[in-house]
């Protein structure tokens, strides 16, 4: 049949181009046929369907979905939103029963339920990229573990610690990463598939039926909070948000560790290139693009934090400007963490520049200290006695015998948990890799929901 049908009466508007959105949720396609699919089956299951039309409808479905898997699906502007052309097309395919498929149905429960959908992809996607950053992490934090390093306060140098507890503290801030995006995606769970514009239908749809069907743990409680629910997004941006601020203090250290002030990393090609005009410069052009990259998704968050800012309930037109700063957001954060598993992969560490540092007898002005009080001084005397003693540059002694610093012996001491000893370092190594073969499990779980898209458009049911 002829893909030439005309332009539906609720779309047909003379500011058409200024309300259309295809161009920004033509992403969402596959999972607008996936909830079409299944709201078409439950039609079927409740009576509303006759099983000839089910069949007719879910074949003409898969059959849009291969056209767009394919590149050949005839999108059409005028037709405002993915929605439309998706519809317009099934009828051009299937004939005048294609007109059944929005049955007890809006765009607005049905917008609600695709970007739930694309939620759970998306967060298995940036799950999946950041895993593959924390083994990076992990490995190398493996083998740094014994190696000195200054910790540093306010940019000063403070203690002694190792490389490998440096790069496990960026571990943790991933890992919490991590946590916060599979509990957005269990938070929206929920589907709000049958919601219909806010109240519902007078049709003895269930909803229940559909949640089932698209993995979800349950249908909406409420069908006005469910059509202008946008948590998931505001969530989902502030979980990415905040990645990028982590990813970004990682960045930045590595900006540092490759100056010739630190000298701490080596400046390879891996991290960037090098001047147009000065020969001798190699950039950390990677780093710092991980960095300035944070500026956009935090910019994105705020973008929807202020569309959703004083909306009246139920769905507000305004809600379309909702899925262009999650994809941005989404796009942003697996460029920078793919990004950013390299670099860190690729990173060398100079142990001379490294073991220059560590020896640095202001690093155990505190050792000192503590070892002053643990003979019966009290504390804050010792404390100001030594301050003293440094601002007129003196270096009390720093080991028992009054030598020089022994890094690997004043870094043993701090064996507590959590602490950098390489001791500490190693058990610290082995919870990470426990929780990380957890967040792992939690992945594999994910994606065998997000799989649910793929067999609604390619399985046959009844």
């Amino acid at each position: 049949m002829s893909d030439t049908s005309p332009v539906p009466a609720y779309v047909r508007t003379p500011q058409a181009a200024f309300l259309a959105s295809l161009g920004v949720d033509r992403e969402l396609a596959r999972f607008d046929l996936a909830g079409s699919v299944a709201h078409v089956e439950m039609l079927g299951h409740v009576g509303i369907l006759a099983p000839g039309e089910v069949a007719s409808l879910r074949g003409g479905l898969r059959a849009v979905a291969r056209e767009i898997a394919l590149g050949s699906f005839p999108w059409r502007p005028e037709l405002e939103d993915v929605h439309t052309n998706i519809e317009v097309r099934l009828t051009d395919l299937v004939g005048p029963v294609g007109g059944k498929l929005h049955t007890a149905r809006s765009r607005n429960d049905q917008v609600a339920v695709d970007e739930r959908l694309y939620l759970r992809s998306a967060v298995a996607r940036v799950a999946a990229a950041l895993v593959r950053l924390e083994e990076r992490l992990l490995a190398k934090a493996g083998a740094e573990a014994e190696r000195p390093m200054p910790g540093y306060t306010h940019l000063q140098r403070a203690q002694p610690v190792t490389v490998g507890h440096l790069l496990l503290a960026h571990f943790w801030q991933f890992d919490r990463d991590l946590d916060r995006l599979f509990a957005t995606a269990a938070r929206s769970n929920v589907s709000p598939l049958g919601a219909g514009a806010l109240a519902g239908s007078t049709l003895p749809i269930d909803p229940s039926d559909t949640a089932g069907r698209l993995g979800f743990e349950r249908a909406f409680e409420n069908s006005i909070d469910a059509v202008s629910d946008r948590d998931p997004f505001a969530e989902l941006l502030f979980d990415l948000a905040l990645l990028a601020v982590h990813a970004s203090g990682l960045g930045e250290e590595v900006v540092l560790f490759a100056s010739k002030e630190f000298g701490f990393v080596a400046r390879t090609p891996a991290l960037g290139s090098g001047s147009s005009l000065m020969p001798q410069k190699r950039n950390p052009d990677v780093a710092e693009l991980v960095r300035g990259k944070a500026g956009r998704t935090v910019g994105d968050l705020v973008a929807l934090l202020t569309t959703l800012k004083g909306l009246p309930l139920a769905y507000d037109r305004d809600l379309q400007e909702d899925k262009a700063p999650v994809l941005d957001a989404i796009a942003t954060s697996l460029a920078v963490l793919e990004a950013l598993a390299s670099v860190v992969e690729g990173l060398e560490f100079d142990p001379v520049r490294l073991g220059a540092a560590a020896a640095d007898p202001e690093l155990y002005a505190t050792d000192v200290a503590e070892r002053r009080v643990a003979g019966g001084a009290p504390f804050r005397a010792t404390h100001e006695s030594l301050a003293r003693s440094y601002a007129a540059g003196a270096h009390p002694e720093v080991e028992p015998s009054g030598t020089a610093p022994d890094p690997a012996r004043a870094l043993a001491a701090r064996s507590t948990a959590g602490g950098p000893s390489p001791t500490a370092v190693r058990r610290q190594l082995s919870l990470a890799r426990a929780r990380l073969d957890a967040r792992v499990a939690s992945l594999s779980s994910l994606d065998r929901a997000v799989g649910r898209i793929e067999e609604l458009l390619t399985e046959d049911r009844g």
